[in-house]
């Protein structure tokens, strides 16, 4: 299997953590991956940081409030972006997706948070930026052995072992012709991982059309009615990016190479919002 289907098979929603510090080693390595630069496809670079509870107060906490679905996670993983920038969520959730199965690969859990945190208390802590937004924050820890029962509830009630079948968000040509993962051929994997991507609210929101005699994907989002925007922020442009991530570096992995660019010729469909084609390199 390969390294990065791994991962993404591993990484699950983390909301209950167990009380105990992250390893000395661990948190060196994250702390320096979560430092660098990250650009995406679009050219936008968002700014990450890692946030340590323990440096902080109790009162101090509770300014950085998750509205009680987080338990004992002492690191929080939060992200910035300047909002004026083209595509600037789908960037945002490229990179911090990388981030997160980063953060699988060393053992630690995690979980996107996009509406269930005080933005305000997080915002003052990386010093936000007038012309900046905060997407989301994730908590970072060790997972607990067993959920909490808030987590279990709103498990459940997301539906977020649910995936939706390949005839539903893969087309092959049309948006009448269902791909299947035979005609995806060695491109099966990374739709495969595609389909694992997590999403707000688990509403799985990405549509791909393969274009197979010139190796092209084109990439849809269908907008679901209510997450348009919060606080600024279209969660599920996040998603897409988010899906996206999981496309190139499973790509990547596969030793293909090619490119993402806004193909102003794509095919338009009704209730679906263009985003961005990968084409293979000639």
């Amino acid at each position: 299997m390969l390294e990065i289907t791994d991962l993404i098979k591993k990484r699950v929603s983390c909301r209950t953590y167990a009380d105990k510090p992250v390893e000395t080693e661990v948190l060196r390595e994250f702390s320096r991956i979560v430092a660098a630069d990250h650009t995406g496809p679009f050219g936008n670079q968002p700014k990450f940081q890692l946030i340590n509870l323990n440096m902080s107060s109790p009162q101090e906490w509770k300014k950085l409030g998750t509205y009680g679905v987080i338990k004992n996670a002492r690191f929080f993983l939060v992200g910035k972006i300047i909002k004026s920038g083209d595509k600037a969520m789908e960037d945002y959730g490229y990179c911090k997706e990388k981030l997160i199965l980063q953060a699988t690969k060393l053992g630690l859990g995690t979980c996107w948070l996009g509406g269930t945190f005080n933005a305000g208390g997080f915002a003052r802590a990386v010093g936000l930026r007038n012309d900046e937004v905060l997407p989301t924050v994730s908590p970072i820890g060790y997972p607990a052995d067993q959920r909490s029962l808030t987590e279990r509830i709103m498990r459940r009630f997301a539906g977020s072992n649910n995936r939706r079948p390949w005839a539903d968000i893969f087309f092959a040509g049309n948006f009448s012709t269902s791909l299947n993962e035979q005609q995806a051929g060695k491109y099966a994997q990374a739709l495969a991982n595609v389909r694992l991507a997590p999403s707000a609210s688990n509403k799985q929101p990405w549509r791909i059309l393969y274009d197979g005699s010139r190796n092209i994907f084109h990439f849809y989002l269908a907008r679901a009615f209510g997450y348009e925007h919060l606080r600024e922020v279209s969660l599920q442009d996040i998603d897409l990016g988010i899906a996206m991530s999981h496309f190139d570096l499973t790509i990547q992995e596969l030793g293909l190479q090619g490119k993402w660019q806004v193909n102003s010729s794509a095919p338009q469909e009704k209730a679906l919002e263009y985003i961005a084609t990968w084409q293979k390199n000639i």
